[in-house]
């Protein structure tokens, strides 16, 4: 494979990742603008004059900013400027620089990796890059070449809302040998080939914070409450006046039209007995509402006896959870 093939297929290396829909894109949406820099390398490459020979690059510096706009479904395109700067040697000549700059049209896609914060992208560009070698045996301008290039990048979010920090990898090269020429010399490079790494930073205009977990709601007051009571007893408990109150003031926050308040005995007395006994602790619990605020015109008092056992029982047994009063919110 030639130098132009492979970096035709580095600069489109995004294609058959956006193509596939493995992954879900990120919805960032509106115009952007970018700044990056870093450190270049430019690969071994042939040149003619002042000799020939391999044109050898010593690891220079990359910046480059940048214009553009998220479309909502994962996909960017922009414009960038870049430039770059290394110094070079080769066989026969002294040291010189070589510097490039130009402008580029890039798209991109953003991946929703499920990594949190960290967006990863893939990107490919082509543009037009121009540049100059200087200071060895001549000083000459590029009448440029077409160029195209390959990334590959994630965003990580700072927290402020449409704010992100950017690293990047990229392979950019151009798609035809460079001709210099300029004063009583003229030189000639292969394909040149620029590997990059930048840090940089990202803005997108008009981003909102995502909105905020949706409370989770308290649970819901209780619409039932008993009352225990001590066997042949009808007096309340320091424990069974703590019930009550925690129905009386559940009874301020939910929308309530009645209050039942409901007595029951085990069946260890006689049936005329236990209703009695019954009502005598409804009542006394129906007070204690009342006193605690609970308008009286709302609560309605019954006596069951031992009709209605919480937990069914053999004759003439003392059972702790039938001696009881049921309050019930309705």
């Amino acid at each position: 494979m030639n130098l132009r093939n492979a970096l035709l297929a580095a600069a489109f290396v995004a294609a058959p990742l956006v193509a596939s829909g493995t992954a879900q894109a990120q919805r960032l949406e509106g115009v952007y603008v970018g700044l990056g820099g870093g450190i270049n390398w430019i690969t071994d490459t042939s040149i003619k004059a002042p000799g020939t020979g391999s044109l050898s690059s010593d690891v220079g510096f990359v910046g480059l900013g940048s214009v553009g706009y998220a479309f909502g479904n994962g996909f960017r395109l922009e414009v960038e400027g870049n430039y770059r700067y290394n110094t070079v040697s080769a066989p026969g000549s002294r040291g010189g620089n070589l510097q490039s700059y130009g402008p580029m049209v890039n798209a991109f896609y953003d991946f929703d990796a499920g990594w949190g914060s960290v967006t990863p992208y893939v990107g490919a560009g082509v543009g037009y890059l121009w540049g100059t070698v200087d200071g060895m045996g001549t000083s000459n301008s590029t009448n440029g070449a077409w160029a195209a290039q390959g990334i590959l990048g994630a965003a990580f979010d700072v927290g402020v809302p449409g704010l992100a920090v950017t690293a990047e990898a990229r392979v950019l090269g151009t798609l035809e040998n460079v001709k210099y020429s300029g004063g009583n010399r003229a030189a000639t490079t292969d394909n040149q080939v620029n590997l990059s790494g930048l840090v940089g930073i990202r803005y997108t205009f008009g981003q909102t914070p995502p909105p905020a977990p949706a409370p989770v709601p308290a649970p819901a007051p209780a619409r039932t409450y008993l009352v225990f009571f001590d066997w042949d007893k009808a007096d309340l408990s320091a424990r069974a006046r703590q019930i009550i109150a925690d129905a009386a003031a559940a009874s301020t926050k939910v929308a309530v039209t009645r209050i039942d308040v409901g007595g029951h005995a085990d069946n260890t007395g006689t049936a005329q007995y236990n209703m009695g006994l019954s009502l005598r602790r409804a009542n006394n619990v129906a007070a204690e509402l009342v006193r605690l605020g609970v308008p009286k015109n709302i609560i309605d008092i019954k006596a069951y006896g031992d009709t209605r056992p919480l937990v069914p029982t053999g004759p003439q047994t003392r059972e702790p959870q039938n001696r009881r009063v049921e309050i019930v919110l309705k």
